[in-house]
């Protein structure tokens, strides 16, 4: 799974579906295919990280507009979804892969930014984190999680995600 930061597919001064997806074609994944029209690919590779850096710049080559991509495998997603899924709040969670290591989520430092922020970190792994917000239609995991790491960052919201497990997991 890949996730482009900050796109809406379709819309002016984003890279178009028929642009992301003949960059992965020549990033060597031409079965790619996108989920939704937020920058979601799906895709196979035995080299999912230089596919996403081959793709990326291919994107950025067609389209005219660079943006960064994260990737992370279906079975990992997966397996956080089934540990973080069955909530009753899901449409205020939201699932978000970046470029920093693991984050200590009780890390007083770390709580006090997210509370700041209006949210909180449920749950993080090397490279993701699962960020609770705690005001309806607010989404506060790319900031918190740029200003945490450094590095840029890209989010969904949970229901999104439970549906992209769904239809391509195994």
């Amino acid at each position: 799974m890949a996730f482009m930061r900050n796109v809406n597919q379709g819309q002016r001064g984003h890279p178009s579906t028929s642009d992301i997806l003949a960059g992965f074609a020549d990033a060597g994944c031409s079965d790619a295919r996108t989920f939704q029209s937020n920058g979601t690919i799906v895709f196979e590779s035995d080299e999912p990280a230089r596919v996403v850096e081959l793709a990326a710049e291919a994107i950025g080559v067609r389209s005219g507009v660079e943006r960064g991509i994260r990737w992370i495998g279906l079975t990992e997603l997966a397996a956080i979804i089934d540990a973080n899924g069955s909530t009753h709040d899901a449409h205020r969670i939201e699932f978000t892969l970046h470029g920093g290591g693991p984050i200590d989520g009780r890390s007083p430092d770390v709580v006090a930014l997210a509370a700041e922020h209006r949210c909180s970190l449920v749950d993080t792994g090397p490279g993701w984190a699962v960020v609770r917000n705690d005001v309806d239609g607010e989404g506060h995991a790319t900031p918190v999680l740029e200003r945490l790491t450094g590095r840029r960052a890209t989010s969904r919201g949970l229901p999104t995600i439970i549906r992209l497990v769904a239809r391509f997991g195994e």
